[in-house]
């Protein structure tokens, strides 16, 4: 079968990487991987016996990636696409997929740690405060690459739920400005998380109001993630859910009135 699997690397650590994904990377004669964000120490340590063939995607066009693995699993190879991340967001492993399977190649993918994950294991925290916010918006600035009207910032912003903003590090001032305009107090706890899991790991935390000025003088601009929410406030961890309540009732426990 000519069939091409899809692997999210993780963040960035290697012990990040799922065991399925380390197996296929191990057994793999092709592999294709997004150079400028996946972890070297990702790729198999044979490699340098000659043993595997590697392509750094960096330079090339989906033609380009799709031309070798296409050619590698017509050869009956075991062929490889890396990327960074778990690839259900912002991969654009959609188009390869479809290019791939117009030449009657099959795809698997197998999904990643991602990043927004790693981001809030920095944090310590979860995204998720009962009765602060039950919602989780993933979502990106419009730059060059544009997004739909309706999923503008401000508008996304107007739910104040908890807000993860992928690949907008960049344009912080002008994010920054569409949260507040779009209903979020300046004073709204904040944060950037820069190469969540690799080494060189960097934290900022702030108000929405006082991150944007933080994050430059910290020279942050690319490669971080900007939490935004009160699920982040000092108040949302001494919270307690009713999971562990002693007052409330479930499938698995009875009710434990306090005296």
């Amino acid at each position: 079968m000519r069939q091409v699997y899809f692997i999210g690397a993780g963040p960035g650590d290697p012990e990040l990487l799922t065991i399925k994904g380390r197996r296929l990377l191990d057994e793999a004669d092709v592999i294709v991987y997004a150079g400028s964000l996946v972890n070297p120490a990702l790729l198999p340590a044979d490699e340098a016996e000659g043993k595997k063939r590697l392509y750094d995607s960096a330079g090339m066009t989906l033609e380009e990636t799709s031309r070798i693995l296409g050619e590698a699993a017509s050869a009956g190879l075991l062929a490889v696409r890396l990327h960074s991340g778990d690839i259900s967001f912002y991969s654009a492993i959609t188009e390869q997929i479809a290019m791939l399977e117009k030449e009657g190649i099959s795809c698997v993918v197998v999904p990643g740690v991602s990043s927004l994950g790693a981001g809030a294991a920095a944090l310590g925290t979860e995204l998720t405060i009962p009765e602060i916010s039950q919602t989780v918006i993933v979502t990106r600035m419009a730059g060059r690459t544009p997004v739909p009207a309706s999923e503008s910032i401000a508008g996304l912003a107007a739910h104040k739920s908890t807000m993860v903003i992928f690949l907008s590090a960049a344009m912080i001032d002008g994010l920054v400005k569409e949260l507040i305009k779009g209903g979020y107090p300046p004073e709204t706890p904040a944060a950037i998380v820069e190469r969540a899991s690799w080494p060189g790991e960097r934290v900022i935390t702030g108000s929405l109001g006082e991150i944007a000025s933080r994050a430059k003088e910290a020279g942050i601009q690319k490669t971080a993630l900007i939490f935004v929410g009160g699920a982040l406030s000092h108040g949302a961890r001494l919270r307690r859910s009713k999971l562990y309540d002693g007052d409330f009732s479930h499938g698995f426990r009875e009710q434990k009135r306090k005296e």
